[in-house]
């Protein structure tokens, strides 16, 4: 477990959980799922004597749950925030639904949608995360505010460490969104060479699994969006029905911008895996199309090919009757005229079967 306490101007990160809540600035308090789990009681304990402020059994139990999706919840004393952050260290096939399922075949660019939650427990004067183990946005932000501190030292100057710990989450959140905007160049890639691979008239396609799982991936993809999204206006709302008029109102209007720019990056994604999902489905459906219209060429070629030879069987097969006189039977040149005729018949055939477009190029 990592403990910092920040102000205005610095960051120090302390030994252990202070036994009173801190006079100057906030603290942020920052932990795995294996620490929480390993002493829950002992570790709500020590949170509660640094902050001052109990955190339920139901939040407590949502906080360790690795299956809970983006939710928001509040409290007199605090406000809770899941978020589900993708998880790059978390690769690998997902398992099957059961021992006699086939395994899904995902391209590499959708391996990357693992995700995982992160808990914020949102206090007055302090910021409570929980997360995976390995989590290279927190490591990321903890090395951040420690340089923070170290330049400002050094000059003076350097840039500003959150002011609060509404503006901590809100800057840890920005960069968990971050990551699924990176996704947008993969996935639209992967995408465009399905797409090339249905249409191409020389190869066959015939990875119609990891298409499907791809679809399968991507819309679970919309539907975490939208839980996202939801969780991020819910708390959206939860500022705006929390604002004392007291306060400082640019430094609130700052962070309602915040959020609205969180909001915006995960619309974004949304956006954006639906139309790679309308993508798909489009590629397919010309695929099949492409298919039906290939089919009807060659189904006219085969039916113009049989048109020709049904005045040539007609002939052969008034030759081959069984009568002792017919024109042409006995006489020497009676063969040669009459693969004459036949050639004509076919000729003619051909010239009207091109002027009627039957055949093409």
């Amino acid at each position: 477990m990592h403990i910092y306490q920040l102000n205005n101007t610095h960051v120090t990160q302390l030994d252990g959980c202070p036994a009173v809540p801190p006079q100057d600035g906030f603290l942020w308090i920052d932990a795995t799922h294996d620490e929480v789990a390993a002493d829950t009681a002992a570790w709500r304990d020590g949170v509660e004597r640094a902050t001052g402020i109990h955190i339920y059994d139901p939040h407590l139990r949502d906080a360790v749950n690795l299956a809970h999706p983006s939710y928001f919840d509040s409290t007199q004393d605090y406000a809770l925030v899941v978020f589900r952050k993708l998880a790059p260290e978390a690769t690998g096939e997902p398992p099957a639904d059961d021992n006699d399922a086939p395994r899904r075949k995902i391209p590499a660019a959708l391996t990357r949608l693992n995700t995982r939650p992160v808990t914020f427990l949102l206090m007055e004067r302090a910021l409570v995360t929980v997360h995976a183990a390995n989590s290279r946005i927190i490591d990321a932000t903890r090395t951040r505010l420690l340089d923070m501190t170290r330049k400002r030292e050094g000059n003076g100057n350097g840039p500003r460490p959150p002011g609060s710990p509404l503006e901590l989450m809100l800057r840890i959140l920005n960069a968990m969104v971050d990551q699924y905007l990176d996704l947008r160049q993969p996935l639209t890639s992967q995408i465009d060479r399905w797409q090339r691979a249905l249409l191409s008239p020389t190869h066959r396609f015939n990875d119609w699994n990891a298409l499907l799982d791809a679809r399968i991936e991507l819309r679970k993809l919309d539907q975490l969006c939208e839980g996202q999204h939801d969780a991020m206006q819910e708390l959206r709302d939860y500022l705006v029905d929390a604002h004392d008029a007291s306060e400082n109102s640019r430094y609130r209007d700052l962070l309602l911008v915040r959020v609205n720019d969180v909001m915006e990056h995960i619309t974004r994604v949304l956006n954006h895996a639906r139309r790679l999902e309308s993508t798909i489905e489009s590629a397919v459906q010309i695929h099949f199309s492409a298919m039906a219209h290939r089919t009807s060429e060659i189904m006219r070629t085969l039916t113009v090919i049989t048109a020709l030879f049904m005045p040539l069987t007609l002939i052969t097969g008034i030759f081959g009757m069984n009568f002792v006189d017919m024109p042409l039977l006995k006489s020497k040149d009676g063969f040669w005229m009459t693969m004459a005729l036949m050639a004509v018949i076919v000729v003619v055939l051909l010239f009207f079967f091109r002027r009627k477009r039957y055949l093409e190029e």
